[in-house]
């Protein structure tokens, strides 16, 4: 009976002899939990799908770059990389259509509603210019996800998910005001 081979063994097996199975073994290996992690930063299957083949086409193309270590650790990087590109690309702007306008002016009025709309867009402008792990975990929060699972879909500690929405918000916070003309 063979002994299974380790994830560093296979790598080297495929890099260095140029064995395709070594990388199926890999994909076999991973694909649940490459999976699984896009199903929750995506919230939909087909979507997760398309995102675990794109993790494991960018780790075929760059399995070079490699240098060690946690290699399941790398494999998830490259997913949430993958999600991020991919709910980035999915996100819309929200526009204002004839009925959007109507009920608008019954709540409130177009003044207040435009104003909304610019606050709204210097908030995701200045989001762009926090750090990217905070950026990350403010924009899951916003989307609805807890703790657990932010730290599911990045790779941080829950702690650390704490703490990037603790600094991030605060970076904000600071740097809205500053744009807004509120700090004092």
């Amino acid at each position: 009976m063979r002994r299974e081979l380790t994830d560093e063994e296979l790598i080297r097996e495929f890099l260095l002899e140029g064995h395709q199975s070594a990388f199926s073994s890999l994909f076999e290996r991973h694909r649940r939990r490459v999976y699984v992690g896009c199903q929750v930063f995506l919230q939909d299957a087909s979507a997760a799908e398309d995102a675990t083949q794109e993790t494991f086409l960018r780790a075929y193309q760059n399995l070079r770059r490699f240098v060690g270590g946690n290699f399941p650790g790398w494999l998830m990087r490259i997913a949430k990389n993958v999600c991020i590109d991919q709910w980035r690309r999915q996100k819309h702007q929200v526009d204002l259509d004839e009925e959007d306008f109507a009920s608008v002016r019954d709540r409130e009025s177009l003044e207040d509603a435009t104003a909304l709309r610019l606050a709204t867009r210097k908030l995701e402008e200045e989001m762009t210019q926090l750090p990217a792990d905070q950026r990350r975990c403010l924009e899951l929060k916003i989307a609805g996800y807890s703790y657990e699972e932010t730290a599911a879909v990045t790779g941080f500690s829950v702690q650390a998910v704490k703490s990037h929405l603790q600094n991030g918000r605060r970076m904000l916070w600071l740097r809205l005001s500053k744009a807004l003309g509120l700090e004092g």
